[in-house]
């Protein structure tokens, strides 16, 4: 889980795909927090994309960094606790003017599974199941 959260963390911008009845929908993310073993994503309960994880768990996120993309397809639960939310919000100050810990809105989307692949030009992938 690390090797995942830290390539995140170092491609900074990463793309999160849900799926809105038939239709995909993909958009551009930042946050992510390893807590307890547990790679997460914020995000605000108001928000369509919380909506549409609610009907569909499954996600996919894709991230590049140098010459490198990693791909992580899995399903995500919601956990809204003022733990969660405090333990992801200590790194992105930037987000503490919309969401705080217990506010009713502040979510972090935990992946309870899934499988990461880096991939390259150059190499064999590396494939994380977790």
């Amino acid at each position: 889980m690390q090797r995942i959260y830290d390539f995140l963390k170092e491609a900074g911008t990463y793309y999160l795909a849900t799926v809105d009845g038939d239709q995909p929908r993909v958009r551009p993310f930042g946050t992510v927090d390893l807590y307890k073993g547990r790679l997460g994503i914020q995000t605000g309960k108001k928000k369509e994309l919380f909506k549409q994880i609610s009907k569909n768990p499954k996600v996919e996120i894709c991230a590049m960094r140098g010459g490198e993309w990693l791909r992580v397809t899995g399903e995500v639960y919601a956990d809204d606790s003022v733990d969660a939310c405090e333990h992801m919000l200590k790194d992105y100050e930037n987000l503490r003017s919309l969401y705080a810990p217990g506010d009713g809105n502040c979510v972090v989307l935990y992946f309870k599974s899934g499988t990461a692949t880096i991939s390259s030009f150059t190499a064999d992938p590396v494939v994380i199941k977790f």
